[in-house]
């Protein structure tokens, strides 16, 4: 039933409360809001559960362009459709989704492809608006336009979505686990297994033990990696990430006037065979580069740095290493046809989730989950939408 829907909500604006950003580095204020419907090939969702991701951090700390107030943010979530727009056919109202910032439109030549998961009649970009419109489904109360957040915008007890950015999930995956896999955990995941493709029995050195870098560490350890170096400037990552796989521990700290790479190199006997830059800083990736093996080492950068960061290699060292550095966005998962294989393995009880959620918390304290990430207390804070 393309654009119909059984329930009394449909086709009419929904007013339910929302957290917005109205000013960098304020809190979040609840207010109430108003949600348009779903127009042609989108899709209303009403939110289950959400977590708090650093992205989400950056943009609300960011105090100019991409930066813009006043705005709904929130990208990792969970949810249930609550009515669908005109032309679409992939979900229908009572379906359990995850919403998605990467699009998979599915029709072009690079989502049809198993190569890369970059769209090209969506390409990626951190815009205000809905994707395919360039217009806002939020207001307030005052009438005042609210501005999305990377198409997701879940910090909100309904939002608008364009099914570019919906993957339909099993229903029985619980909403505080699913949620996790809509950005960070699939990252990370994701790099190993779809960009790197990490071999049984390699060597993988993943500099940063934050969430991302957690993932990527999970990830390997399902490839089957022997050897998981992590680097991190806090010690008490080595015992958070045992729990994923992680074999080794180097505290940039505390290596004297060695490089990390050096430290890498003598550990590994030439370098690892996959390295992982997980901060976003370009002298990690440097870092990275020179601690992959030569001939055969790959780098892969998860990072976000600032929008002009510049790396700089030589080209004799390009061309004698032999070595690979690559880019990773959503570690190239695809999110249609990826997302559910990662429930699977969840349920199977492979992929681990559950050591990822650290702390949960109420809509109303969705300021905390701010606190405990800030103040480096939490990998992932679930917020419940209503418990």
């Amino acid at each position: 039933m393309d654009g119909k829907s059984s329930n009394n909500t449909a086709g009419k604006p929904i007013r339910c409360r929302a957290a917005i950003a109205r000013k960098p580095r304020e809190p979040l204020v609840i207010e109430e809001v108003i949600v348009a419907p779903p127009k042609h090939r989108e899709v209303r969702i009403k939110i289950i559960c959400t977590t708090l991701c650093y992205s989400d951090v950056t943009f609300w700390k960011l105090e100019h362009p991409p930066a813009i107030f006043p705005r709904i943010l929130g990208h990792e979530a969970m949810g249930i459709v609550e009515s669908v727009g005109e032309g679409v056919h992939e979900v229908v109202e009572g379906d359990t989704v995850i919403p998605i910032f990467l699009p998979d439109c599915g029709e072009c030549t690079d989502c049809l492809s198993q190569k890369s998961n970059l769209c090209t009649k969506f390409p990626f970009k951190v815009s205000p608006w809905i994707d395919r419109e360039e217009t806002s489904r939020f207001t307030d109360m005052n009438g005042e336009t609210l501005y999305h957040f990377l198409f997701v915008s879940s910090f909100s007890e309904y939002t608008v979505v364009d099914i570019a950015h919906i993957t339909k999930i099993d229903p029985a995956t619980p909403p505080n686990r699913a949620c996790l896999l809509s950005c960070g955990v699939s990252t990370g995941v994701g790099a190993a297994w779809k960009t790197a493709n990490v071999e049984a029995g390699s060597t993988v050195a993943i500099f940063g033990l934050g969430a991302i870098g957690l993932a990527v560490a999970e990830g390997a350890r399902l490839c089957g990696a022997k050897r998981i170096i992590g680097i991190d400037v806090n010690q008490d990552k080595f015992e958070i990430g045992k729990k994923f796989g992680v074999t080794d521990f180097v505290n940039s700290r505390n290596i004297g006037d060695k490089t990390v790479s050096q430290v890498i190199i003598e550990m590994t006997d030439g370098g690892a065979d996959y390295c992982f830059e997980c901060v976003g800083l370009t002298s990690l990736v440097h870092e990275a580069y020179a601690a992959s093996r030569k001939g055969w080492g790959k780098t892969v950068v998860l990072g976000v740095d600032q929008p002009g960061a510049m790396l700089s290699f030589s080209s004799f060292e390009v061309l004698h290493s032999g070595k690979t550095l690559m880019g990773s966005l959503f570690g190239g998962v695809k999110p249609k046809s990826d997302i559910p294989i990662l429930i699977k393995r969840y349920m199977d009880k492979e992929l681990q989730l559950d050591e990822f959620v650290t702390h949960e918390v109420e809509f109303d304290d969705i300021n905390k989950a701010f606190d405990l990430l800030l103040e480096g207390k939490s990998l992932r804070c679930v917020i419940w939408m209503k418990k």
